[in-house]
């Protein structure tokens, strides 16, 4: 059965949505939406799912969020200026020094000018260009408003470049710091240890077992480095491999939650992200339904996934989505279902979601300037613990020689 994307006009408040829906022809499409109170005032018949061909490759290789920003307001401003898209695409290939972005926009360019739309273009490479992006697009090109669109869109971006940008810069220090102190526990046990544990041996004293298991690393590491560092790469590779498992995500999913501190932020950014996007989403025009999937498959945690799975399915039977994600306390403040509550209510969802975006980007950015002073301590624990454990290791067997020699 063929899927069309329409848009359509409520017939008591007048409001346009828009989305995605199966229908035999255009006529049962036009009877389905009227049957829900909506008048069908434009429509194009979907072929991308049957006709479009996605390369291997272009699955996986993904470009910066920042040039995807660019990408979407320059575009905006070429689009409103009275440029074709064809010619804007191409214009935009030309000024972009990303290599592998500059292929993807020809390629673009090459199915505009043969008679694709944009968003079909862009399709070819959903590891570029997500869901969210794609239906923002093909939405405005079916509407007509495609330059509101492409503000919308680059709006939305501009937020996710910032706030993710905030999260990365407050990380970069603990991981300095821990990568660090790596490093030197590293050149510890291979150059410096070695020469305190012969002492050790012309003791002929019993260790105990905490200095025995340090010795016994650092032996590892200086007689098998190969398989030292094949080890280390193994284990991390295992890692990522189960983070993307089902039972991986759940697990880290869960972890990000609970955990002090991070906890806290893992919350706000999803929450920022998801009002965000789900209101950039209303206000192009897509329905809540198509709105809600969509937001879905954006947000990285499993545990936001499954509640807004579970919305669509209440939402289709006429629940309110601020009563469904009231049942995740956990990773849904309070705050998030009243403020939901009350744009339902009024009918200004998206305008009451824009600000509790602003508002959850403003907690994450007070946040992160104030992350330094709240990982220092833990640092200086985690550093203090470290020293401290080698120290009691390394001098307790010199003091129990001390102790026999009296």
């Amino acid at each position: 059965m063929p899927k069309f994307l329409y848009t359509a006009k409520n017939i008591t408040t007048g409001e346009t949505s828009g989305g995605e829906m199966e229908a035999k022809d255009e006529k049962t499409l036009a009877q389905t939406l009227r049957a829900g109170g909506v008048l069908l005032t434009s429509h194009k018949e979907l072929e991308v799912a049957q006709s479009l061909h996605i390369k291997f490759f272009d699955r996986f290789g993904t470009v910066p969020l920042k040039e995807k920003m660019v990408f979407a307001r320059n575009l905006a401003v070429m689009v409103s200026s009275g440029l074709t898209v064809s010619r804007a695409i191409h214009n935009l290939s030309l000024q972009t020094r990303n290599k592998r972005f500059n292929k993807i926009l020809v390629s673009v360019y090459d199915d505009v000018q043969g008679g694709k739309t944009l968003s079909e273009g862009l399709a070819r490479y959903p590891a570029v260009f997500n869901e969210l992006f794609v239906n923002m697009i093909a939405v405005g090109e079916v509407s007509g408003n495609l330059e509101e669109i492409l503000d919308i869109l680059a709006l939305q971006l501009e937020k996710e470049n910032d706030l993710l940008s905030k999260v990365r810069g407050a990380l970069i220090y603990p991981a300095v710091i821990v990568a660090a102190m790596i490093g030197i526990a590293i050149l510890m046990l291979t150059y410096i240890l070695p020469k305190i544990t012969s002492v050790f041996q012309d003791m002929n004293v019993t260790l105990p077992a905490t200095t025995l298991f340090i010795i016994a690393i650092s032996d590892f590491l200086r007689n098998h480095p190969i398989l030292s560092v094949a080890v280390a790469v193994i284990a991390i590779v295992s890692v990522r491999i189960f983070s993307r498992t089902q039972a991986g995500q759940r697990f880290f999913g869960l972890i990000f939650v609970y955990m002090p501190i991070v906890g806290n932020i893992v919350i706000k950014v999803n929450c920022a992200r998801f009002a965000r996007i789900y209101s950039s989403l209303l206000k192009s025009g897509i329905s809540v339904i198509n709105g809600l999937s969509i937001v879905s498959k954006t947000l990285g945690n499993v545990y936001y996934k499954d509640a807004l799975a579970e919305a669509i399915g209440e939402v289709q039977k006429g629940v309110d989505l601020s009563k469904v994600i009231a049942k995740y306390p956990r990773i849904f403040p309070i705050l998030v279902t009243q403020i939901l509550e009350v744009g339902e209510e009024t009918g200004k969802t998206d305008i009451v979601l824009q600000r509790l975006a602003e508002f959850y980007e403003e907690e994450v950015s007070q946040i992160t300037k104030n992350m330094s002073s709240i990982i220092e301590p833990i640092l200086m624990l985690l550093i203090g613990g470290s020293v401290g454990f080698f120290a009691v290791a390394m001098l307790q067997p010199m003091y129990s020689v001390l102790e026999n020699i009296k």
